[in-house]
Protein backbone atom coordinates (compact mmCIF):
# COMPACT_ATOMS: atom_id res chain seq x y z
CA UNK A 1 0.00 0.00 0.00
CA UNK A 2 1.03 3.34 -1.12
CA UNK A 3 1.96 5.62 2.19
CA UNK A 4 2.40 9.37 1.98
CA UNK A 5 4.16 11.43 4.58
CA UNK A 6 3.53 15.59 4.64
CA UNK A 7 3.42 18.78 6.53
CA UNK A 8 0.18 20.51 5.45
CA UNK A 9 -1.58 24.11 7.41
CA UNK A 10 -4.31 22.96 9.24
CA UNK A 11 -7.73 24.89 7.72
CA UNK A 12 -11.20 25.54 8.73
CA UNK A 13 -14.22 24.74 6.13
CA UNK A 14 -16.01 28.36 5.53
CA UNK A 15 -19.45 26.66 5.15
CA UNK A 16 -22.35 28.97 3.92
CA UNK A 17 -24.15 27.94 7.20
CA UNK A 18 -22.27 29.82 9.77
CA UNK A 19 -23.33 27.61 12.33
CA UNK A 20 -21.59 24.34 10.93
CA UNK A 21 -18.10 26.11 9.47
CA UNK A 22 -16.84 25.53 12.64
CA UNK A 23 -17.07 22.24 13.24
CA UNK A 24 -14.67 20.98 10.28
CA UNK A 25 -10.95 21.59 10.22
CA UNK A 26 -8.59 19.87 7.33
CA UNK A 27 -5.45 19.87 5.69
CA UNK A 28 -4.53 19.75 1.84
CA UNK A 29 -2.72 16.63 0.50
CA UNK A 30 0.23 17.58 -1.76
CA UNK A 31 -0.51 17.92 -5.37
CA UNK A 32 1.79 14.89 -5.76
CA UNK A 33 0.50 12.68 -3.09
CA UNK A 34 -2.81 13.48 -4.58
CA UNK A 35 -1.92 12.32 -7.69
CA UNK A 36 -0.61 9.06 -6.99
CA UNK A 37 -3.89 9.07 -4.65
CA UNK A 38 -6.17 9.07 -7.56
CA UNK A 39 -4.36 7.45 -10.38
CA UNK A 40 -4.60 4.01 -7.62
CA UNK A 41 -8.17 4.62 -7.09
CA UNK A 42 -11.34 2.77 -8.74
CA UNK A 43 -14.02 5.31 -9.65
CA UNK A 44 -17.44 5.25 -8.28
CA UNK A 45 -16.85 5.79 -4.39
CA UNK A 46 -19.12 8.15 -2.70
CA UNK A 47 -17.99 11.62 -3.54
CA UNK A 48 -15.23 10.47 -4.70
CA UNK A 49 -13.90 9.33 -1.57
CA UNK A 50 -10.40 7.38 -0.59
CA UNK A 51 -10.00 5.13 2.85
CA UNK A 52 -7.47 5.96 4.52
CA UNK A 53 -5.13 5.16 7.99
CA UNK A 54 -3.67 8.44 9.27
CA UNK A 55 -0.90 9.43 12.08
CA UNK A 56 -0.36 12.84 13.22
CA UNK A 57 2.04 12.39 16.32
CA UNK A 58 0.71 10.04 18.62
CA UNK A 59 -2.96 9.46 16.91
CA UNK A 60 -3.72 6.85 14.38
CA UNK A 61 -6.98 6.55 12.94
CA UNK A 62 -8.94 5.52 9.93
CA UNK A 63 -11.18 8.12 7.75
CA UNK A 64 -11.34 9.08 4.32
CA UNK A 65 -10.08 11.60 1.98
CA UNK A 66 -12.48 13.30 -0.34
CA UNK A 67 -11.89 15.33 -3.28
CA UNK A 68 -12.46 19.29 -3.14
CA UNK A 69 -12.66 21.02 -5.90
CA UNK A 70 -11.85 24.19 -4.40
CA UNK A 71 -8.37 22.83 -2.83
CA UNK A 72 -8.04 21.27 -6.42
CA UNK A 73 -6.27 18.27 -4.53
CA UNK A 74 -8.09 15.98 -1.90
CA UNK A 75 -8.73 17.11 1.71
CA UNK A 76 -8.38 15.16 5.33
CA UNK A 77 -10.41 16.10 7.62
CA UNK A 78 -8.71 16.36 11.17
CA UNK A 79 -11.40 15.37 13.55
CA UNK A 80 -11.22 17.47 17.46
CA UNK A 81 -10.24 14.57 19.19
CA UNK A 82 -6.81 14.36 17.23
CA UNK A 83 -6.45 18.13 17.36
CA UNK A 84 -6.68 18.58 20.86
CA UNK A 85 -5.02 15.59 22.13
CA UNK A 86 -1.93 16.89 19.28
CA UNK A 87 -2.34 20.34 20.20
CA UNK A 88 -3.03 20.95 16.62
CA UNK A 89 -4.31 25.34 16.09
CA UNK A 90 -5.56 26.35 13.12
CA UNK A 91 -3.29 27.94 10.71
CA UNK A 92 -0.65 25.76 12.29
CA UNK A 93 1.37 22.98 10.73
CA UNK A 94 0.40 19.11 10.73
CA UNK A 95 3.10 16.20 9.77
CA UNK A 96 0.89 13.69 8.42
CA UNK A 97 1.28 9.96 7.22
CA UNK A 98 -1.41 9.05 5.30
CA UNK A 99 -1.68 5.31 4.06
CA UNK A 100 -4.32 3.88 1.57
CA UNK A 101 -6.28 1.51 3.82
Amino acid sequence: MSEYTFTAVLWRWAAKDEEKSGAWFFVSLPFDASDAIEAETVPGKGFGSVKVEVTIGSTTWRTSVFPSAEEKTYVLPIKKAVRVAEGLDEGGPCRVSLRMA
